[in-house]
């Protein structure tokens, strides 16, 4: 695919019509754990979509919608999921966190607030069973388990519906973990948003910004997102 004109620095632009800015909508108010996209906390809210594997091609059948909120405190995402066979670990442990949770069904936010230094940048991870892990990442650091340690008080929950074959994630992380600035409209955050689907040999890696790499760890590749002004009516 040709990019010689791509900037990977320019984080407002398209990659090759891939989408590259997100809005997340002001709550009026904090919410408890909610999966459900018609309550009265997700419905209505805009969402966007990862439907492309690493290398930006098309990944049928597995299109995952994105809704993002935010208030004072918190930044809220709420991940719809369809699947064809899920991953899941045995024996979940949803009270602590999961260490290599990604080698498992999983759905995925990369968020950096630092636009100079863009090789930092926090990593939260929600499973179909409500499992999560949260990481601090530092792509220079000559000791990344300090990163594993980091924990942002972020809260998940998951629920699994056979019957659509579709699962939902919900995570509220705090912003003060993402941000060093207090949470107001218009604050611009880097972000992309990924899933890993399924076991082998069928399984599928899904991207709202492919990274073009056998990663995601490709923070050249982010978008942006913006907290918006206004609350939804």
């Amino acid at each position: 695919m040709e990019r010689d004109n791509f900037d990977p620095l320019d984080l407002t632009a398209s990659l090759d019509g891939v989408p590259s800015h997100a809005i997340a909508t002001f709550a009026s108010h904090d919410s408890s754990p909610d999966t459900d996209p018609d309550s009265s906390f997700w419905a209505g809210v805009p969402g966007i979509c990862a439907a492309l594997d690493v290398q930006g091609g098309a990944v049928p059948g597995h299109a995952t919608e994105i809704r993002i909120q935010w208030t004072a405190g918190n930044l809220y995402l709420l991940f719809i999921c369809p699947y064809q066979q899920l991953n899941l670990r045995p024996n979940p442990n949803c009270t602590a966190e999961t260490f290599e949770l990604w080698n498992w069904d999983v759905a995925e936010v990369f968020i950096g607030s630092d636009f100079k230094n863009i090789r930092r940048y926090k990593e939260f991870e929600a499973s179909p069973q409500g499992e999560w892990v949260d990481l601090d990442i530092d792509l220079d650091s000559q000791h990344p388990e300090d990163g594993w340690v980091w924990s942002s008080g972020c809260e998940v929950a998951a629920r699994i519906d056979s019957m659509r074959k579709t699962w939902y994630g919900f995570m509220r992380i705090p912003y003060s973990a993402i941000d060093d600035r207090p949470a107001a409209p218009g604050n611009m955050l880097r972000i992309n948003f990924y899933r890993g689907q399924g076991p082998e040999p069928n399984h599928k890696e899904i991207a709202w910004r492919p990274t073009y790499n056998a990663t995601f760890h490709v923070p050249e590749m982010f978008g942006t997102l913006t907290l918006q002004k206004t609350a939804m009516l």
